[in-house]
């Protein structure tokens, strides 16, 4: 049997009432704020009056489909671009140059430089962040280490797989410990096994204390992985909250299920007699039933 959530995306609004003493400031409880940002490229407006406020040490899950704003928000964030008005707070400070030390991002589209050695390039890319090269080799040697590659050293990305060369670009975000991890997709281009353990070394991460935002299409690792979550649609945040109140808040305990048996019409008529039972909204490749089941109190 296999069960698919249909739960939908619905419209909400969260309103917080905080109240604090006088002459006591507020205790700084999140990493990243961004407030009421509006980016526009010409007459577009990829991003409308966004506001987000993503805690310390958590795994924020920004999602949202291609062209909805996501990637603008993160490149602002990254200062690659600037926003047309709002701000942008990093840790109690105003978003600056400086803050580029404590980022790490790992854009969907890799960027490692494939005429390259893999160490010369990582030992780069490491003292551009602000570490030493004493300091960087001895991270590098940990991690590489770690993921079991140092016989790649002295390769070239470009004789590296897909994988492998993700692998390197994982390492090469991480290494500087920074305060704000950011990833896109980052799963692209890895096998099961391999994305396991990124997700393993990325949770790690966040209990050793980075904040993470973690940019997917791929709702089961939505639900794996994430604290907090924002869904971003047509350039405006449509929802963002603690991801299980938010299941609790739309759930519908509407699941369709497949089935393959001989008796479909037996079948079919003794969930009738426990379940509310309605069309599906597909078919299910190899089923020969298959049907929207609704759970109700006490099933």
């Amino acid at each position: 049997m296999l069960l698919f959530n249909t739960n939908a995306y619905k419209i909400c609004k969260f309103v917080v009432i905080v109240n604090f003493q006088k002459n006591q400031p507020p205790p700084m409880n999140n990493l990243l704020e961004i407030n009421n940002v509006v980016k526009k490229y010409g007459d577009f407006t990829a991003l409308n009056d966004v506001s987000l406020h993503i805690p310390k040490g958590c795994v924020f899950g920004l999602l949202g489909p291609n062209g909805a704003g996501k990637t603008s928000l993160i490149r602002i964030i990254n200062q690659i671009t600037m926003p047309d008005s709002g701000a942008i707070i990093l840790d109690g400070e105003a978003l600056a140059p400086h803050h580029t030390a404590q980022i790490g991002y790992l854009p969907e589209e890799r960027g490692l430089y494939k005429s390259m050695k893999v160490g010369e390039q990582a030992l780069y890319l490491a003292q551009l962040k602000g570490l030493s090269k004493a300091e960087a080799k001895k991270r590098l040697k940990y991690w590489f280490e770690k993921f079991d590659i140092s016989a790649w050293w002295n390769k070239k990305i470009e004789e590296l797989s897909k994988g492998m060369a993700q692998k390197v670009q994982f390492i090469v975000t991480v290494m500087h410990n920074p305060k704000l991890l950011i990833f896109d997709e980052p799963f692209s281009g890895f096998d099961p096994i391999n994305a396991q353990l990124i997700a393993k070394e990325i949770l790690q991460l966040r209990d050793e204390g980075a904040t993470i935002i973690f940019s997917t299409h791929r709702m089961e690792s939505v639900e794996e992985m994430c604290d907090e979550i924002a869904l971003i649609d047509k350039s405006n945040k449509i929802l963002a909250g603690k991801l299980d109140d938010i299941k609790r808040e739309f759930r519908t305990n509407t699941f369709q299920v497949g089935l393959n048996t001989a008796n479909p019409k037996e079948v079919e008529e003794k969930l009738k007699e426990n379940f509310e039972v309605f069309p599906p909204d597909f078919k299910l490749l190899n089923d020969n039933l298959t049907m929207n089941v609704k759970l109700t109190e006490g099933n």
